[in-house]
């Protein structure tokens, strides 16, 4: 079958590889339908690492992802504890926890001390034709998601995760820096959740246009000049409740500090090129700052499902670009320089 390969700082090729076989017990055989590109992904594949973890040796990309069951393994059960059958359209969480270690017994799945991750080395993802997964990691959708909605779900429950951690409350003020899919969904739930007013920004003008669509009551365009000064002078000096980095993670973090109000709370959800956290100690200290990293996600497909189910969020109108998995090479490449209009990338597989 084929499949979409990184050997190398970027270097993805399309290639055939051998089928993955039959299920086990708790496992299902995946017809995969479509893959997001996410920015994680555009990180391993512009650097052949993420973070401390490099790519030693080929692998398969994509962890934003959805499909048809095509073989179900014995005993296999969704995310939910419900028999999984061959034809079922599902997502799939790409984090696969070993359930039984001390933070996924203390109900974060997501800190794993075992922890395994489709599309992050060694465990390849879902840029190929078929793949095998575990059955909780599945959620089986209604007919009216499509297919790139499917993948999208997976950034949906990111965006989730994150406004849970930011305790949103009624009428609090949020501030998302980066307009990017996850901070746009930031954005739309954090209108949902009644934030007012909700302020974003983003170094590409048709990104902050997008965000007013999407629930923002103001924007700011990087380009204009200084956004902390600007958010002050909307604020009076008072500044934001919660804010949200889902950017960039470099300017961006001691920009969102100085954006929080004093005794704020920070989000961090962006990942940082270098791998550094440049943060000036005394912004955040004199603030008393409460700052949450923001790690993936815990058990949110069901809530991304029904919103996106009864059109609280329309996945789809965040899809700009469209490729064939033979031309994912392509797609990675037109992604990383970011051409005016580009909001999120498919593969449709």
């Amino acid at each position: 079958m084929q499949a979409a390969r990184l050997h190398g700082a970027k270097d993805l090729r399309v290639e055939q590889i051998p089928e993955v076989g039959s299920p086990g017990p708790g496992e299902v055989l995946l017809e995969v339908e479509a893959v997001g590109i996410c920015g994680s992904d555009l990180h391993t594949y512009e650097d052949g690492r993420i973070g401390d973890t490099r790519v030693a040796s080929p692998l398969v990309l994509g962890h934003e992802f959805g499909g048809v069951i095509r073989e179900v393994g014995e005993g296999a059960r969704d995310g939910e504890g419900k028999p999984l059958r061959a034809g079922q359209r599902v997502a799939v969480d790409p984090a696969t926890p070993c359930w039984r270690c001390e933070l996924c017994e203390a109900g974060h799945p997501n800190l794993c001390c075992n922890l395994a991750f489709y599309g992050l080395y060694p465990d390849d993802g879902a840029l190929r034709e078929r793949m095998i997964v575990g059955g909780r990691n599945c959620f089986p959708v209604p007919e009216g998601i499509s297919d790139a909605g499917l993948a999208l779900l997976e950034t949906l429950g990111v965006a989730i995760h994150a406004v849970d951690l930011g305790k949103l409350e009624l009428a609090r003020s949020v501030a998302v820096i980066g307009s990017g899919p996850i901070g746009l969904m930031i954005t739309k739930l954090a209108a949902l959740s009644g934030a007012r007013p909700v302020y974003a920004f983003d170094k590409f003008p048709w990104r902050t246009e997008r965000a007013l669509e999407w629930g923002a009551t103001h924007s700011f365009c990087l380009a204009d000049g200084d956004p902390v000064a600007w958010l002050m002078q909307e604020t009076e000096g008072r500044g934001a409740d919660v804010v949200f980095e889902a950017a960039w993670a470099d300017a961006s973090v001691q920009q969102a500090a100085e954006m929080a109000r004093l005794g704020g709370r920070l989000v961090l959800v962006g990942i940082p090129g270098d791998d550094t956290l440049c943060l000036k100690h005394s912004v955040a200290r004199r603030k008393g700052l409460s700052i949450m990293m923001s790690r993936r996600m815990k058990h949110t497909y069901p809530r991304a499902i029904r919103l996106a189910a009864k059109g609280a969020v329309d996945l789809d109108a965040l899809v700009s670009h469209r490729f064939p998995l033979a031309e994912a090479p392509r797609a990675f490449d037109l992604n990383l320089a970011y051409p005016e209009g580009l909001h999120k990338v498919i593969v449709e597989v």
